[in-house]
Order: structure tokens, then C-alpha cells, then sequence
């Protein structure tokens, strides 16, 4: 007689990811903020227990990933005003992606500095943190490829390196971009495939 399995049927326990989704869902918000992210974060440690351990910056990532909206400011208070502005701002696979973003991040910054905006320009820097964060992650992941893992890294310094000099920055990657360190690191390859 053969013997039944007695895991048949049975689902496993939801992905993080689809229980921060879930747990999203559930909330109804039509934009996450940080108290909102502490809730599902604290939430999924409840219920996955020590497995559950979940940075802040993942949950920001997977809720933007599936296009939810994400207001990820703890000092800033726009109210609103110039979400348009932000919307789809920190999506950057390459290098010059990047290179566009920060472009685009210093434009803000420097608009809203010439207005007065305290809070919007304090928000655009907020966003450039983020930045650095999530490309700091993605070059500290070992299952992601290592020259992938190396453009993070080299992402990440860039906006380090903006947020810290902006005015002086972008002077700073025409140099960098020239270097022999970065042209063999970044341009090697891509030389091969034409």
C-alpha cells in the first residue's frame, strides 16, 4: 500500500513579499509612509517570528515594485505638493540610469533651494538617501551577479558623493568616468559587443 504524503495540500507560509503585499492590501492606504511601513514591518516579525526580520528599505522597494505609492519622508511635509515630481524618480538598472537620476534629483534640489522650498528640498535629499540605500542593498546581495553588485556599489558611492557635495559632484563624475579603474570596471565589456 503506498503510503500517503501528509504534506499534500499544504501551502508553505507566504513569501515575505507577498506578505508585505498582503499586509499592504489590508492597510488600504493609497500612499505608505514610514508609520505605515513600521506597521508591516512589525507585523510580519509577528508573524513569521525571527524570519520575519525585514529591513524598512525592502518593504519601501517591494510596495514601489508593485506600483503602490510611497511617501518615505520622516522630516519632510510637503503635504503632496510636488509628488509628481517624485513619482518613478529612483529607477535606476545602469549606470547612466543612475547618472539620469541624479541629474534629475539636483534639479529638484536646486529648484526648490532658489524658491525656498525648505521641506521639498530636504525631501529630494531624503529620496538621494534612498537612493543610496537600495543600491547599497542590491551590491551586499550575494545572489545577485557581481558585475551587477559592482555598478550598486559604484551607484551607491555616487550618491553618497552627491548628497555630500552636490555643487561639486557632477564635475567630479566627468573625472571619474575617465579614470582607468572605472573604464575597466565599466566599459570593457561593453566594448566587446560592438
Amino acid at each position: 500500500m503506498k503510503a500517503s504524503n501528509p504534506n499534500k495540500g499544504i501551502v508553505g507560509p507566504p513569501s515575505k513579499k507577498d506578505l508585505i503585499l498582503e499586509l499592504a492590501a489590508a492597510l488600504g492606504k493609497p500612499r505608505f509612509a514610514p508609520p505605515e511601513v513600521e506597521q508591516i514591518r512589525r507585523q510580519i516579525v509577528a508573524r513569521l517570528g525571527e524570519r520575519g526580520k525585514t529591513s524598512p528599505d525592502y518593504i519601501v522597494t517591494v510596495l514601489e515594485e508593485a506600483g503602490l505609492g510611497v511617501v518615505w519622508t520622516t522630516r519632510s511635509d510637503t503635504a503632496g505638493r510636488y509628488e509628481e515630481e517624485f513619482v518613478g524618480l529612483l529607477h535606476f538598472s545602469t549606470l547612466d540610469e543612475a547618472e539620469m537620476c541624479l541629474i534629475r534629483l539636483d534639479e529638484l534640489l536646486q529648484k526648490f533651494i532658489a524658491e525656498g522650498e525648505k521641506a521639498a528640498a530636504e525631501r529630494v535629499r531624503e529620496v538621494g538617501r534612498l537612493g543610496r540605500r537600495r543600491a547599497e542593498m542590491i551590491a551586499r546581495n550575494r545572489k545577485v551577479e557581481e558585475k551587477k553588485r559592482l555598478e550598486k556599489d559604484e551607484i551607491a558611492r555616487w550618491f553618497g558623493l552627491w548628497l555630500e557635495a552636490p555643487r561639486s559632484f557632477f564635475d567630479w563624475l566627468e573625472v571619474r568616468k575617465q579614470a582607468p579603474e572605472y573604464l575597466e570596471k565599466f566599459t570593457a565589456e561593453d566594448s566587446d559587443d560592438l
